[in-house]
């Protein structure tokens, strides 16, 4: 998954980034003096717009905007592809249609797909943030997409904000511009609608930013902010932020009871209670939703999913689920032979260590690749940084954390980013001042990572007409910074336009062959089913067919082929045409 390119394609990113971070290293002790003067020049232009630091961040934020909007020639709005796509995007119609969820429509069991509610009502089955902001995208702009390419710009800038608190401006400002290359422009929280990653990034770096801010002046707007990531958390990404936010917690209980700096009572009363009071709304407003949506206000979004559909649980601690009745072969292919076997796997000792391994490589890869492990060489140093120490203490109990869950996908971790980027930024400074034999070798490498990460931000950017090796769908999930090909959810897009063409109303009825990728999912609908133009219907045994045509007897009835080359789509053959096909 690593190493190899797509079929008929040339080699990997990755292998092109491995390539040339083996060539940065080596130039940089060959030629450890190689074009210092035209670097220190850059760096003092750097330098400047780094000490205004309202601008810098603002700057950030403007840039990844432009940036992603310029480069759709190349890289357009991405298509729906992966299941959690079309379930955020349920969502997102449903908030944007003035309501919190939909009633379950008379034909379901046609309905049912991945990750969506149909009992007690018809929903994602996730938290409601990144659904909200794509129903503003909808809104305001006509198209969900900009609410994630909004969101994901206000993260770069707050990351770029968090870092002024814990590094020097410059540094902040480069992990900012890393934070546009890395994860603004090609990764998979911009380029799906899945994961709420900008969003949970967002919140994270809005509580990491804000705590020092707060401790040291105790001002309200800091504590409107630390406020506002804890809610950002709280509604994208309960655990991993609940892991974020012990430590924080922790730091701000003993700075208030033993700190030698703590702040007067009146003081903490003013800055504190109106943070602590939208926190505490946000909490009611969750109960509220799921009390609409899941039937009670303690069943947190995923459960009732989970227990409808599910076999082997999220937690190591929990035990396997027993096997549902599931009405659809594609959806126990994905619960019983995709999900189940990693869950076996962690549960034997034997294979507890290598799967806890490929989850740490699978975040590896996506947040640094390989050209940023160079620095990592320098970690002994930041361990020992009396500056980052409160950042390592919440990497370890991340660490803890991410032991007892039996996934990983690199959005879980996305809380966090803001924290991996300043451990990563303060071992480039060790590096940076790295002189063996006293030469500038480590000041050399530094600039070269960093002239590397444009260069490979322009190499994806023509991936496509140079024929680099990118993931497509279905498939692994790609875990890497540059993300996938631009083709996957194509093929269904195209077929669900021309039939909106069509004149009147169109029914779909799916069909898969024996061989089917469960990860290549079709049947997915619009938040209001019955008023759609067109629908998607899986395929049953024939009296449930016939069910389902008679109830939607004003539709054009068509059956799509899933697995043939390319998709065939044909109208679906009358009961009596059947009955012709079957006596030949």
């Amino acid at each position: 998954m690593v190493l190899s390119s797509a079929p008929e394609q040339g080699p990997s990113l990755i292998l092109i980034e491995g390539g040339l971070t083996a060539i940065a290293f080596a130039v940089a002790f060959c030629l450890p003096r190689l074009g210092s003067a035209w670097f220190s020049r850059v760096e003092c232009a750097f330098g400047r717009l780094a000490r205004r630091k309202s601008l810098s961040v603002a700057v950030v934020g403007l840039a990844a905007l432009l940036l992603r909007l310029a480069i759709l020639p190349l890289c357009p709005i991405p298509q729906p592809f992966i299941h959690d796509d079309f379930s955020f995007l349920l969502a997102a119609d449903t908030y944007a249609s003035g309501r919190l969820t939909n009633p379950t429509p008379a034909m379901w069991v046609h309905f049912e797909s991945f990750h969506i509610t149909m009992k007690p009502t018809y929903m994602s089955m996730y938290f409601p943030a990144q659904g909200l902001v794509l129903a503003a995208g909808k809104v305001l702009t006509g198209h969900p997409w900009f609410g994630i390419l909004v969101v994901t710009a206000l993260m770069c800038s707050a990351i770029c904000w968090m870092l002024q608190a814990w590094l020097p401006p410059t540094w902040a400002l480069f992990g900012g511009i890393l934070a546009i290359l890395r994860l603004g422009l090609f990764s998979y929280w911009i380029n799906t609608y899945a994961g709420a990653g900008s969003i949970a990034a967002l919140g994270g770096a809005l509580v990491l930013g804000a705590l020092p801010r707060f401790m040291n002046r105790v001002r309200l707007r800091d504590g409107l902010l630390l406020a506002a990531g804890v809610i950002l958390l709280g509604t994208c990404r309960l655990y991993e932020g609940m892991l974020l936010c012990l430590p924080v917690a922790f730091v701000l209980v003993r700075w208030i009871f033993f700190g030698k700096n703590r702040p007067a009572p009146a003081v903490l009363l003013r800055s504190a209670v109106v943070p602590l009071t939208l926190i505490v709304a946000a909490g009611a407003w969750m109960g509220y939703y799921n009390y609409r949506v899941f039937g009670s206000p303690t069943t947190l979004p995923y459960t009732v999913n989970r227990a409808q559909y599910g076999i082997a649980p999220y937690f190591v601690w929990q035990s396997q689920l027993r096997e549902p009745a599931y009405r659809h072969k594609v959806m126990r292919e994905f619960y019983y032979h995709d999900q189940l076997p990693i869950f076996e796997e962690v549960h034997r000792l034997s294979g507890f260590v290598p799967q806890t391994l490929m989850k740490a490589v699978s975040g590896v890869l996506f947040y640094a690749g390989l050209a940023l492990l160079v620095p990592l060489i320098m970690v002994r140093r930041v361990v020992l940084d009396r500056r980052l120490r409160f950042l390592i203490l919440c990497i370890l109990v991340l660490m803890a954390g991410q032991l007892g869950e039996i996934f990983l996908i690199p959005h879980y971790l996305a809380p966090f980013t803001a924290a991996f980027y300043a451990i990563g930024l303060q071992a480039m400074r060790h590096l940076r001042l790295w002189r063996p034999g006293d030469q500038p070798v480590g000041m050399t490498l530094t600039r070269l990572i960093v002239t590397l990460c444009v260069v490979l931000a322009g190499v994806r950017l023509g991936a496509e007409p140079l024929h680099l090796g990118l993931p497509g769908w279905p498939g692994p999930w790609s875990s890497e910074w540059y993300g996938s090909d631009g083709r996957s959810g194509t093929t269904r897009a195209q077929i669900e336009s021309r039939l909106e063409q069509e004149p009147g109303r169109q029914l779909v009825i799916v069909r898969y062959s024996p061989e089917h990728n469960s990860l290549d999912e079709w049947v997915y609908n619009a938040a209001d089913i019955d008023n759609s133009r067109v629908i998607w219907a899986r395929e049953m045994d024939e009296a449930e067919n016939l069910e389902l045509i008679h109830y939607y007897k004003d539709r054009a009835v068509w059956l799509v082929q899933a697995d043939t080359k390319p998709a065939n789509v044909s109208l679906y053959p009358s009961p009596a045409q059947q009955a012709i096909n079957v006596s030949r």
